[in-house]
């Protein structure tokens, strides 16, 4: 049962996450942390004007919230703010409205997130998954918002904690 979700695929993700060292100087930055099981996502990016031009993270979580940390360091570069809300939303749909996974969005780029369909059915396991889509929407907004002089250095880091299942 639980073998769908920690399968080879799954673990070989969360054993290679690209980024994994924090910036030295970000525009923003975000820690999500679940309630439910304690893992815990920072993350840091750079932008320029509204696409990402360099990230970094530190990954304290499961191997589910590492192998989706994982494909989001594989594609964060280069992704613009809509797009990643995109697939931010695109992923939660997913997970806990039985949605198609974001295969084709954005060309296929994000279709690796296909690995992480079977975790819909283990509710108790969402909130871990999607840890590092909340971190990066509020990593990217803070950001965004400071560029825009909208923001100030109080909005540069921010952490996010997710209830698990019933969020």
């Amino acid at each position: 049962m639980l073998n769908e979700i920690y399968n080879k695929r799954i673990l070989a993700l969360a054993a290679d996450i690209p980024h994994g060292e924090r910036l030295d100087a970000p525009d923003a930055s975000a820690t999500a942390v679940s309630k439910l099981c304690g893992s815990k996502v920072t993350v840091d990016v750079k932008l320029d004007g509204d696409k990402v031009v360099d990230y970094g993270a530190d990954v304290k979580a499961c191997a589910l919230g590492q192998a989706s940390s994982s494909i989001m360091a594989r594609h964060v570069i280069g992704a613009s703010v809509k797009e990643l809300h995109e697939v931010a939303a695109a992923m939660r749909a997913m997970l806990k409205e039985g949605a198609e996974p974001p295969r084709e969005i954005y060309g296929g780029k994000w279709k690796d997130l296909e690995v992480l369909e079977p975790v819909r059915e283990y509710k108790a396991r969402h909130a871990s998954t999607l840890l590092v889509f909340d971190a990066v929407e509020e990593a990217v907004d803070a950001a965004l918002a400071k560029a825009q002089g909208s923001g100030t250095a109080a909005a540069q880091t921010g952490t996010l904690t997710s209830t698990g299942p019933a969020a």
